[in-house]
């Protein structure tokens, strides 16, 4: 057979009869052929890898998206690179996107709670590569998010109708990062739940704690060490509450009974930790990114403003409790 007929049969493409493309694979499978990746990439100009792009890879949320994805891509034959943006510094600008990192790497790229500069969207364009947000919106480019500012409402909204007064926030964005919607968008819905029951916002019990359980674990031992502390924290993320939680138990405050805790995630301890908390579905946000990228590999295009606003809901569970 000729050598077209051969590469048109391995690689699934038409006017290659049934019969011919059995031999043709029949044939490499006895010989263990295994097409060279690099070539047929130089050849077709498509790599069969999709980008995910995550400002901290180890932290549960973005592990979480990323293996979801992950798995959804395999099954169309798609392979993930991690594009790790964390930078050493706590609170140090992220690594860029750079033309070393997507050029004739990536057919596609997911970016998930990335807020993408008007640099790195110039260059994504001029490559060509379709792109798919998860949480942080992308201008121009579809997005898979939750409704933050409703999750923190909720949240709020649990501890008010307990009867709580005494009020205090975890999680606040703090003052040098830029670009963090998340953060922001959840304290903003706090502060304004507050304001419409006219609560009042006690500065000294909103922490800027760096969204791990080690950074909240030690702010809220110096706020809960104080005369004067609040009976309840709203907290922006469950990892973030199993550190309050921890600093609690430490200092003999009793959740739920001295302390209420509220998360929001769900994250696959908080059952076990028996956290009230604002359940995300974190899998399914990551397999609906991959749903919308995978047409746009095949040359399909997706509405640009398409927001897919995924659901979430209170779960109460037992560390809250009613004011006393």
């Amino acid at each position: 057979m000729s050598v077209a007929t051969v590469s048109r049969a391995l690689r699934g493409l038409d006017r290659v009869n049934e019969a011919t493309r059995e031999r043709v694979l029949a044939a490499a499978a006895a010989l263990h052929y295994v097409a060279s990746p690099s070539a047929s990439s130089l050849a077709s100009g498509r790599t069969g890898v999709v980008g995910v792009a995550v400002p901290f890879g180890d932290r549960w949320f973005f592990a979480t998206v990323l293996s979801s994805i992950a798995r959804r891509v395999r099954a169309q034959g798609y392979q993930v690179m991690l594009l790790d943006l964390e930078q050493q510094g706590q609170h140090e600008d992220r690594l860029p996107l750079t033309s070393d990192m997507l050029a004739k790497r990536l057919d596609g790229i997911i970016t998930v709670n990335i807020a993408v500069t008007g640099a790195e969207i110039a260059l994504i364009d001029r490559l060509g590569i379709p792109l798919v947000s998860v949480g942080t919106r992308v201008p121009g480019r579809p997005v898979v998010r939750i409704d933050d500012a409703a999750a923190a409402r909720l949240a709020t909204e649990h501890v008010v109708g307990l009867g709580h007064t005494k009020i205090g926030y975890v999680g606040r964005v703090p003052p040098q990062a830029t670009g963090l919607t998340t953060p922001a968008h959840r304290f903003e819905a706090f502060t304004q739940v507050l304001s419409e029951h006219r609560i009042p916002l006690r500065s000294t019990w909103v922490l800027d704690s760096d969204w791990t359980m080690d950074d909240a674990f030690r702010d809220a031992t110096a706020l809960l060490r104080r005369t004067q502390r609040p009976t309840a924290l709203v907290v922006g993320s469950d990892e973030m509450a199993f550190g309050v939680m921890n600093a609690a138990r430490r200092l003999g405050i009793q959740v739920p009974h001295d302390l209420s805790v509220v998360g929001i995630d769900d994250h696959p301890f908080s059952d076990v930790l028996d956290l009230s908390t604002v359940r995300q579905d974190v899998v399914g946000q990551g397999l609906a990114a991959a749903d919308l990228l995978l047409p746009m590999l095949r040359g399909r295009r997706q509405d640009p403003a398409l927001e897919q606003v995924e659901p979430i809901r209170l779960i109460e569970r037992g560390s809250t409790y009613p004011a006393v």
